[in-house]
């Protein structure tokens, strides 16, 4: 960015008060305090501007979105670099002549409202909607391109009470399900916290605020019904970051293995067996121990006979709780303890102990594992600790010798099993299926599969969500829920409700909420006071988007059908296993419902990087956040919107200086200037003309058709805006430095007409406010961004000489300049007559001469 300031010396920094930045023209000056909100003003008063054409056009379809925000209450650069991408993308795809539908919505309910509420006694909902009111003006001051008619409120009964139709949509198949549970319990939120909203072991709002173990009944959604599939639809997300779909593919973590039952010697009822999940059943007659979760019901059944032992198993929970708030667990230094109890082995008939252990999960696998030490790497560390058998079962293929490799040895493919009666010889994979066969035989295990990836807890305990359409009779259903009936959603949200977290939850504090007439019997019923995770409300919204206004569906499925899946989806990568995962399970639901087609979401996902500030990520916990309405009332929308796209690629981090923002300020005063002094051309009709251009207007149209086909080609590709600004940059220099030439009428109109028209066209999905002012000075008709996109003339774009690199012996000479259509031989001749390629030829031998067409000559000497 320093580099623009210096380029630009000549110019003043814009302010709001019109003493904007550069030279004046014809006594008019760069003034983005005038000309933004004039702009502003005429594209709000046309309501057909942004708004997308029906699904029966002609036109090919492009759905542009980026992640609806949270309403907090004031916009960040953060979120103004994620806008500013959607917003480049959506006007680039308007010029190039696509239907587009470019939505926004707000993700209203959660918990900041609730504790802003508490905090600043305002009820919720007025919080809320008064911060979506400041937000959506401050967009409307960065010019964004959104089509404000499909508007999504989330808070809003119309559109949550199909949050309510989806949820007895699910129960009915299956999907909806209560069950008693150890929860993630955030002290600060107070209320449950799904597995994926627990970072480092702290909540996900509240990052120091370290999330407790709770036993609650919960309401769940069956996600793991479609882990295969969530699964095996990875793949066919090309257009998606590979980091975003292994951080998925991790998350779902399936494994596939046996179970296999060891019956617990001298024990009966609960405590009479444990089933261990293994992926390596073929290592089973290495098993030296069963180890179980300290929180696992024969751990805790044993525990209630021993007291020493309880004490002792109290103490690994201990551990295990500690190492899970810091996020640790991975590298908990192990510790066990031996209950003195014994399993038996099934396949073998072997008796051994059974220990407890912290590193053994409750809720990970079955919450028991057999240990063998010779082939796991984490086993075999506790078997060294604690003095346990180490036995080898599984050596090299390529021979039985137990000392031809180091243990643990975990090789799978190319290895065979010794010591494992019927099965020795045996390769490994083969070996599996052969015992989990026999396993489901005996009746003691069977071959399955596993997932990492929990139901889904969508239960809190909080006032401002949804509430959920469900209600207890005592009398005709004591032991099941009962759906609400469709024709009684939604069931609203109560208002003027004490949202305090005393005595439960808000919601069921408040009789005439709670108390209902049974939709089976008729008699007396309870409402359920939990209402739904926020996270529900994103799943789906964007389907919303494209029939916000029904009021008899969540929207048309011909319409949905047309629009999805979405063109190009851009948001954060922290939403990876929580928003996105959600959404694509969400999907596939809707479809298996009929509503849709398609099986996932979006085509293609963009992850921007973050804004980074004082070394931190902008964000108002850090107290580092810089307001757009500050930059833009001293530099003006497009300047602050368009540093945000140069100042890095868009999938990097950006490093926040404001001195960025005014060089580009100074650099748009300079476009400003330049078309305000030679407009008068724009505006004329081009004549056609008998005699060549000058070789001013070739440099002027070369340069201006290479940055169209430059601008093209990142829009298409890998969206490297901050070198397509660069490059627009370079045309400006170019034009400036012809300006002499066109002073002097050594360049013709129509060159002027179509360079400063290009120019324009390319600055349109960047800087919207000037490129309309600018358009309307040059006579432009219709709206500069619903004009089409300017094609790129090769032959225009076509050097007359190009620059090609001399080598002798790999090591640079020189660069000679050649005529662009040169062959191989005058390449070289050209080569050989520079003078300095010369001079480290002299006295040697050419042995080789290596052209390489259009890219560089190298010379082979002795």
């Amino acid at each position: 960015m320093q580099e623009i300031g210096a380029k630009e010396q000549g110019g003043k920094t814009a302010g709001v008060n019109g003493n904007a930045a550069g030279e004046g023209s014809q006594g008019q000056r760069y003034n983005p305090a005038e000309i933004e909100p004039r702009w502003q003003a005429v594209w709000d008063a046309d309501a057909s501007l942004y708004a997308a054409e029906g699904h029966e056009t002609g036109k090919p379809k492009y759905y542009c979105l980026e992640m609806l925000p949270y309403p907090s209450g004031q916009l960040h650069m953060g979120h103004v670099r994620n806008y500013s991408i959607g917003d480049a993308l959506a006007r680039y795809m308007w010029m190039r002549g696509y239907n587009v539908l470019h939505p926004m919505g707000w993700d209203a309910f959660g918990l900041p409202a609730e504790n802003a509420a508490l905090k600043n006694q305002t009820p919720p909902k007025e919080w809320t909607l008064k911060n979506i009111a400041a937000m959506k003006t401050q967009m409307r001051r960065m010019g964004l391109s959104y089509d404000w008619a499909n508007e999504v409120t989330t808070c809003l009964p119309e559109y949550y009470r199909w949050n309510q139709w989806f949820f007895l949509k699910m129960f009915e198949k299956g999907l909806a399900f209560r069950k008693k549970s150890k929860v993630n319990w955030c002290p600060e939120c107070a209320t449950v916290l799904a597995n994926e909203q627990v970072i480092g072991g702290c909540c996900w709002r509240h990052e120091d605020t370290i999330v407790e173990q709770r036993d609650l009944t919960q309401w769940f959604f069956r996600i793991t019904q479609y882990g295969d599939e969530l699964l095996a639809g990875l793949d066919k997300l090309e257009g998606w970051p590979e980091k975003v779909r292994t951080m998925q593919r991790n998350w779902i973590g399936r494994s596939e293995g046996t179970l296999v039952d060891f019956a617990v010697e001298a024990a009966v009822g609960d405590a009479a067996k444990i089933t261990v999940f293994t992926t390596r059943v073929d290592t089973i007659f290495g098993a030296t121990s069963v180890q179980l979760a300290p929180e696992h019901p024969v751990s805790k059944a044993f525990a209630l006979e021993d007291d020493a032992l309880r004490v002792q198993i109290e103490g690994l929970l201990a551990e295990q709780q500690k190492a899970k708030e810091t996020d640790a667990l991975g590298a908990i230094e192990k510790h066990g303890v031996n209950t003195g109890r014994f399993a038996v082995n099934p396949f073998n008939g072997e008796r051994v102990p059974i220990w407890v252990a912290n590193y053994i999960l409750a809720d990970y696998g079955t919450g028991a594992i057999m240990s063998v030490p010779a082939h796991d790497e984490r086993d075999f560390e506790f078997a060294q600790k604690y003095g346990l058998e180490v036995r080898r079962v599984i050596v090299p293929a390529s021979g039985t010798n137990a000392e031809g490799s180091e243990l643990p040895y975990t090789a799978e493919e190319e290895a065979v099993l010794t010591g494992s009666g019927e099965w020795n010889g045996l390769g490994c994979v083969a070996a599996q299926a052969k015992m989990a066969a026999f396993a489901k035989e005996k009746g003691f295990g069977t071959a399955t599969v596993t997932y990492r990836l929990k139901d889904w807890g969508v239960s809190r305990q909080r006032y401002w969500g949804t509430p959920i359409p469900m209600v207890y009779c005592d009398n005709c259903s004591p032991d099941e829920p009962l759906p609400v009936p469709e024709s009684e959603l939604p069931i609203l949200l109560p208002e003027n409700v004490d949202i305090t977290q005393t005595n439960g939850s808000p919601l069921g504090r408040v009789a005439e909420f709670v108390n209902v007439t049974c939709p089976k019997c008729g008699g007396k019923a309870r409402r359920e006071t939990d209402t739904m995770d926020t996270f529900v409300d994103s799943s789906w919204y964007f389907y919303r988007y494209t029939d916000a206004k029904n009021s008899d569906a969540p929207f048309d499925s011909d319409k949905a059908n047309y629009w999805f899946p979405i063109d190009q989806y851009i948001g954060g990568v922290e939403h990876a296993i929580l928003h996105l995962i959600y959404s694509r399970f969400w999907t596939k639901v809707m479809r298996d419902l009929g509503l849709i087609k398609n099986d996932e979401p979006a085509e293609r996902l963009f992850t921007q990087g973050m804004v980074i500030k004082d070394g931190s990520k902008m964000s108002k916990s850090k107290g580092n956040v810089v307001s757009p309405d500050d930059m833009i009332a001293r530099y003006g929308a497009d300047a602050t919107r368009m540093y945000a796209l140069f100042a890095a690629p868009p999938d990097r981090d950006l490093e926040w200086l404001e001195e960025g923002v005014g060089g580009i300020s100074k650099f748009l005063s300079r476009v400003h200037r330049l078309v305000m002094k030679f407009g008068a051309a724009g505006t004329a009709v081009a004549e056609t003309q008998d005699k060549a251009e000058s070789a001013a207007g070739q440099a002027l149209l070369r340069k201006l058709h290479q940055t169209i086909a430059k601008i093209t080609q990142d829009f298409d590709g890998r969206w490297h805006f901050n070198t397509s600004i660069s490059s627009i940059m370079i045309l400006v220099n170019e034009i400036a430095a012809h300006e002499a030439a066109m002073d002097a009428g050594e360049v013709s109109d129509g060159a002027i007409r179509e360079v400063f028209r290009g120019l324009t066209l390319l600055l349109a999905p960047f800087a919207p406010f000037l490129a309309a002012e600018l358009w309307q000075v040059m006579g432009g008709e219709g709206v500069v961004f619903r004009t089409a996109w300017p094609e790129a003339n090769a032959e225009l774009a076509r050097e007359n000489e190009i620059e090609i690199p001399v080598q002798v012996n790999g090591k640079l000479a020189n660069v000679v300049k050649v005529p662009a259509e040169s062959d191989e031989a005058a390449v070289k001749a050209a080569a050989l007559a520079d003078e300095k390629v010369a001079t480290r030829l002299e006295g040697k031998n050419i042995v080789k001469v290596i052209v390489v067409p259009g890219k560089l000559v190298n010379f082979v000497v002795r």
